[in-house]
C-alpha cells in the first residue's frame, strides 16, 4: 500500500542534520546487541524467553514464513496479541521485509475492528488462539466479511492449519523451510523513512484515526527518553500496558531492543505478581497509568520483596495525585516520571530526574530536545504563562500522516507545521506544562467554562473516592452541567450532598458544582487506562437523562 505522508525532504534534513532522527531500523540495533551479547536474555513472558541470538533466528525465520504467505513491502500485517515474545517477534520480522504493522489491542471486537480493517487493509492477522476466555479466530473468522484483502489468519498456541489458518508453529516451520533464502533479506531493507506502524488512536473522542510512524519517528523518541534517563543495556524493562498501544509498544518492546536491554513482560496487570518480578528479574523501570501507581502500594506482597532495583516508574495519561505522589515518594525506591503525550508523537514532555521535584505534582514536563509546545488561544495566537488554551506541539517524534490521507491530516495542522494535540493545558514560565483536560472535555454551564481537571483533582481528595471522571449533561435552561462519575473506595458509597459538601468546604466555586453523581464500579478506558469519556457521557446520558 502507497501512503500519503506530510514528512517533507526539508523536514528529514533538519532532523538529521541534528542527529534527532536515528536513521536506523530496530533491526539494527537488534543485530548490535546480537554481537555485543548473543547469549543474553533479551525477553521474557509469563511463557518463556529468548536470548538475542533465539530472538534474532525467531524473527528470520517469522519474516521468511511472512515472506512465504505473500507479504510484500508496504504490506499491512495487523497483529491483535497480549504482551507475550512472539508479539516482538512479529514486529521485528514485519520491519525487516519492509512491511507496516498494524497492532490492536486485545480488548477489541467487531465493532471496534470493522472500522480499523477497513482502514488498515491487512494481508495477514496474528491472533491467540485464547486469551482470557476469549476465542480469537472465531471472531476473525466472523470479520473476513468485512476485511477482504485478509488471507491468511495465524494463530498463536494454535493447532491446525488449513488454507487461509495456520498456526503460529507452521508460520515459522515454513521460514525455517526457506532458510536457503535468509540472505535474501537484507536485500528487502526498507528505509528508515519509510511507513513502518500504522496504530489507531486510543479513541477516547470516539473517533479512531491511523497513525502512521517510520522507523525514525518512532526511534527518535525512544532515543530521547533513553537520553533522559540515563536509560543503559544493563536495565530490565518491564510492560504491562499493552504493545498494541503507543505506550507498550515504544518502551515495552521498541525501547528494550534499541538500548540492547531485558524486557519483562505482563500480560495481565498484577501489582501483586508485579512486586514478586521487580526482586526476581531486577526490574529498573516501568510505565503506565496513575491506577498502576495505586495498585503497587496496595500490593499486599510489597514488603516481602526486595525493590531496591526500581529506579523509575513513567507516569503518562493524567496528572499524579499529591497524596499518590507522596506516598510512593515515602513508600517505594523508583523515581516518579510524569508525561505527557500522544499516539501521534509518543512522550512529547516528562518531569526529568534533573528537573525540581516540586513538578512532579505541578507539571507534566517540558518537551524533549527536538520537539516544541505551544498553548494557543481560540485564535491560535500564544498565550501568556498561566493561561489555560490548546496546546499544540512539533518536531521530530511527529507522526508522518493519517491513514486517511493527506487532505485529512493536514486539518490538524497549521502552516508552520505545529500539530494540534486537542488537549488544553497552561505552560509556566519555565516551559513546563499543565494538561488541563481536552478540549471536548469543557463543560460549558450558563455561559462559563467548568475546569474540569481541577475539579476532578479536588474531588479525589474525598477519602471515599477512589477515581472519578467530570462529563456534561445536556441541560434545557444552562446549556449544559456536570455530572461526577465516581469509582467509590471499596465498601464505601457516596451521595451527591455529601459530595457537594465537601466541595463547599474546599471553596471551590458553587458554579463548578456537579448536579449529577454517577457511581460506577469501573470505567470505560483505552487499552492505556485513559478514561474514554464518550462513553461516560453516553451513560450518564442514558442513565442520569432518563431520571431527570
Amino acid at each position: 500500500m502507497l501512503y500519503e505522508t506530510i514528512l517533507t525532504r526539508a523536514d528529514r534534513e533538519r532532523y538529521r542534520a541534528a542527529n534527532l532522527w536515528p536513521d536506523r531500523l530496530l533491526n539494527d540495533d537488534l543485530a548490535v546487541a546480537v554481537a555485543r551479547s548473543p547469549d543474553k536474555t533479551a525477553i521474557t513472558d509469563a511463557r518463556g524467553s529468548y536470548t538475542y541470538t533465539a530472538l534474532h533466528d525467531a524473527v528470520d525465520r517469522c519474516a521468511l514464513g511472512l515472506l512465504d504467505l505473500g507479504v510484500r513491502r508496504g504490506d499491512v500485517v495487523t497483529v491483535q496479541m497480549p504482551n507475550w515474545n512472539e508479539f516482538v517477534i512479529a514486529l521485528l520480522a514485519i520491519e525487516r521485509i519492509g512491511a507496516v504493522i498494524n497492532p490492536i489491542a486485545p480488548i477489541f471486537r467487531q465493532r471496534e475492528l470493522r472500522s480499523m480493517l477497513r482502514l488498515a487493509q491487512p494481508v495477514v492477522a496474528i491472533v491467540p488462539a485464547a486469551f482470557r476466555g476469549f476465542v480469537y479466530p472465531t471472531m476473525w473468522e466472523e470479520l473476513r466479511h468485512d476485511a477482504p484483502s485478509l488471507r491468511t489468519l495465524v494463530v498463536v498456541d494454535g493447532q491446525e492449519s488449513d488454507g487461509t489458518t495456520l498456526s503460529w508453529h507452521d508460520l515459522l516451520a515454513r521460514g525455517a523451510a526457506q532458510e536457503r533464502y535468509r540472505p535474501a533479506l537484507d536485500w528487502l531493507r526498507p528505509s528508515p523513512d519509510d511507513v513502518s506502524e500504522l496504530i489507531f488512536t486510543s479513541g477516547t473522542t470516539g473517533e479512531p484515526k491511523g497513525v502512521l510512524h517510520t522507523a525514525n519517528t518512532l526511534g527518535s523518541n525512544v532515543q530521547a527518553v533513553i537520553a533522559g534517563l540515563g536509560l543503559t543495556a544493563d536495565d530490565v524493562i518491564h510492560m504491562a500496558s499493552t504493545f498494541a498501544h503507543q505506550t507498550g509498544f515504544l518502551y515495552g518492546m521498541r525501547m528494550v531492543i534499541q538500548l540492547g536491554a531485558r524486557g519483562v513482560y505482563q500480560d495481565l496487570w498484577d501489582a501483586t505478581r508485579f512486586v514478586e518480578l521487580v526482586d526476581r528479574e531486577g526490574i529498573t523501570f516501568s510505565m503506565g497509568a496513575t491506577p498502576f501507581l495505586s495498585d503497587i502500594l496496595r500490593a499486599p506482597n510489597r514488603a516481602a520483596h526486595d525493590l531496591r532495583s526500581f529506579r523509575y516508574f513513567v507516569c503518562a495519561g493524567a496528572p499524579i495525585p499529591q497524596p499518590l505522589a507522596d506516598a510512593v515518594a515515602r513508600e517505594l525506591p523508583c523515581r516518579l516520571v510524569p508525561g505527557w503525550g500522544m499516539t501521534e508523537n509518543g512522550l512529547v514532555t516528562a518531569v526529568l530526574p534533573d528537573d525540581p521535584a516540586e513538578k512532579i505534582v505541578t507539571s507534566d514536563g517540558h518537551p524533549y530536545p527536538g520537539m516544541e509546545v505551544i498553548v494557543r488561544d481560540d485564535e491560535r495566537r500564544p498565550v501568556p504563562p498561566g493561561v489555560e488554551g490548546e496546546l499544540w506541539a512539533r518536531g521530530a517524534f511527529t507522526f508522518a500522516g493519517y491513514v486517511q490521507g493527506r487532505r485529512f491530516t493536514e486539518q490538524f495542522f497549521d502552516a508552520d507545521g505545529w500539530f494540534d494535540t486537542g488537549d488544553r493545558a497552561r505552560m509556566d514560565a519555565a516551559g513546563y506544562i499543565r494538561i488541563t483536560g481536552r478540549t471536548k472535555d469543557l463543560i460549558i454551564r450558563g455561559g462559563e467554562n467548568i475546569p474540569v481537571k481541577e475539579i476532578e483533582d479536588v474531588i479525589i481528595g474525598h477519602p471515599k473516592v477512589r477515581n472519578v471522571a467530570l462529563v456534561a449533561v445536556p441541560d434545557p435552561r444552562l446549556g449544559e452541567t456536570a455530572c461526577a462519575c465516581i469509582i467509590p473506595e471499596p465498601g464505601e458509597t457516596l451521595t451527591l450532598e455529601e459530595l457537594r459538601d465537601y466541595l463547599a468546604k474546599q471553596q471551590v466555586t458553587r458554579q463548578f458544582w456537579p448536579e449529577h453523581l454517577l457511581l460506577l464500579e469501573e470505567f470505560p478506558t483505552t487499552p492505556s487506562g485513559k478514561v474514554q469519556k464518550f462513553h461516560l457521557r453516553e451513560m450518564v446520558r442514558d442513565r442520569v437523562g432518563a431520571s431527570r
